[in-house]
């Protein structure tokens, strides 16, 4: 059985940071791409960050500077970096785990609905 466990949500000021970790199991993490998404509520999920198998990472423009994802393949594990976090990144985040990804000048990219799922960890921004 398949899991993508969130942790690392919460409550947060505006410039503050937050670190999102997602565990996974049933899955050979190394092979599988992963990737952060949000939602905002009455909206569909955007793709926030990505991180191939092999460790390239893309992102969202809004995110650009401001966030990092990281893998660690030995604990299985994905990370979301998110520093000078901004009002407008209140939303629920999600893991997600796909194992075919396609690349767009030189960065990967995800076009396809992701194989795997986390329940997802709200992250609300204070002003």
């Amino acid at each position: 059985q398949v899991q993508l466990v969130e942790s690392g949500g919460g409550l947060v000021q505006a410039g503050g940071s937050l670190r999102l970790s997602c565990a996974a199991s049933g899955i050979i993490f190394s092979i599988y791409a992963m990737a952060w998404y949000r939602q905002y509520p009455g909206k569909q999920r955007e793709l926030v960050a990505v991180i191939s198998s092999g460790g390239h990472t893309n992102y969202v423009d809004s995110v650009k500077g401001r966030f990092t994802i990281s893998r660690d393949n030995a604990q299985k594990t994905v990370y979301l970096q998110m520093n000078s976090l901004k009002p407008e990144d209140t939303a629920v985040y999600y893991c997600a785990a796909d194992r075919n990804i396609a690349w767009r000048g030189g960065r990967p990219i995800i076009i396809n609905e992701p194989d795997f799922w986390g329940q997802g960890t709200q992250v609300t921004l204070s002003s």
